[in-house]
């Protein structure tokens, strides 16, 4: 059966594309630094999705701009060349600049996750971050500044980390291992959330549905979040496969035309449940974290789950391979020097019971990593035959 098209959910952004202008990478959308101060929703992790199918390589994306005038920074005020090449060269007491490709400009890419809104609430801070660190510690050219911008999925987001238009970006795990084999990405941390370094895959079908193990699955309508997706995509195809003895065909790369099952990729996690909810496909594919994003009781009401795959490695944040090494440390010394503050959105304070103005990052804390961190999930993705061509799918 061939896979569907991505179906649009009102209110919610994914993996493939945000809510809001913007989501779809049609139009972009300039906020400044202190607009991050207004209070908006956030929830936990890669999250919600459009009416766009994982397959497009646009790589279009949606714009957030903080000058480096708007914050007040020590060392914002060191007069110096705007020397070096693609960041590589500069130190605090060096002699070439920090330039970031050359922009004098910290380009950090997100992944759709939530809407667009609540990803500026949730990741502004840690664009701030990134601009004072450097400012305060390296020689940067004068209107030195970080922007964040909103990627249209997963693939967006590696290659503008290929091209150079990215320099620093939080992505899945295997869009992310993807990402160092094609030679567009480095992996420099990785995120701890929910007091765990590890997450869960999990497949779920309506609560009154005969489905009650993988192999039921054969000549179903099956939902995904994303391809390129870790916890929504890649370990539930493998499982259906080497479980289930569910024939895949080519998915997640190709169209799923020779698969016993009708793939759907609906653009985002809790995109996928709501395709499942609304009755449009039989089981829905997604990370573990969904349930707290809808709400365990709205969840239970529409979802039965009856798969799980834990131990996932926790998602990374990953740099250009365009940049150097100066400037890579430079970036992850900046998180690991952080505070905690950096992740509690806008406000700087943790949510708690603040139900309505949600700002918080899902993960609390990072540490120093390389693609080996992902080994597990390589070994899958080559179980299943992926490799980078999944960009141009």
């Amino acid at each position: 059966m061939r896979a569907a098209g991505a179906a649009g959910v009102a209110g919610l952004a994914g993996c493939l594309g945000g809510g809001g202008e913007g989501s779809n990478g049609s139009e972009a959308t300039d906020t400044a630094a202190s607009d991050t101060d207004t209070e908006s929703g956030g929830t936990e992790t890669e999250a919600s999705g459009t009416d766009t199918e994982a397959s497009e390589t646009d790589t279009e994306v949606s714009e957030t701009d903080t000058e480096g005038s708007d914050t007040d920074t020590e060392g914002s005020d060191t007069d110096t060349e705007s020397g070096g090449t693609n960041g590589t060269e500069g130190t605090e007491s060096g002699s070439a600049s920090l330039t970031f490709g050359g922009d004098g400009e910290i380009n950090m890419g997100v992944s759709p996750s939530v809407p667009q809104d609540n990803l500026i609430q949730q990741y502004g801070p840690i664009r701030d971050r990134l601009q004072s660190y450097v400012t305060e510690n390296y020689e940067v050219p004068d209107g030195f500044s970080a922007s964040m911008f909103v990627g249209n999925n997963y693939s967006a987001i590696i290659q503008a980390l290929g091209q150079g238009t990215a320099d620093i970006a939080e992505t899945g795990p295997f869009a992310a291992a993807l990402g160092v084999k094609s030679g567009n990405a480095d992996v420099i941390l990785q995120r701890k959330g929910y007091g765990s370094w590890t997450y869960v895959s999990q497949i779920a079908t309506a609560p009154d549905s005969d489905i009650e193990s993988l192999a039921d699955l054969s000549g179903k309508r099956v939902s995904f979040s994303d391809r390129l997706s870790t916890s929504g995509c890649l370990y539930p195809l493998y499982d259906m496969k080497t479980e289930g003895n569910v024939n895949i065909g080519d998915l997640p790369e190709g169209t799923g035309a020779n698969a016993d099952i009708e793939a759907t990729f609906a653009g985002g996690h809790p995109a996928s449940y709501e395709l499942l909810a609304n009755g449009r496909v039989d089981a829905a594919a997604m990370g573990g974290f969904v349930p707290g994003i809808i709400g365990e009781d709205t969840f239970e009401g529409n979802a039965r789950l009856f798969h799980k795959h834990e131990g996932l490695p926790r998602a990374p944040i990953v740099v250009s391979t365009e940049l150097g090494d100066t400037a890579s440390s430079a970036l992850q010394q900046a998180f690991l020097e952080a505070s905690e503050t950096i992740y509690l959105g806008a406000d700087g304070e943790a949510d708690g019971d603040d139900e309505e103005n949600p700002d918080d990052l899902w993960f609390t804390e990072v540490r120093e990593a390389n693609v080996d961190t992902y080994g597990n999930v390589i070994d899958v993705a080559n179980e299943l035959g992926v490799n980078e061509d999944i960009f141009q799918s």
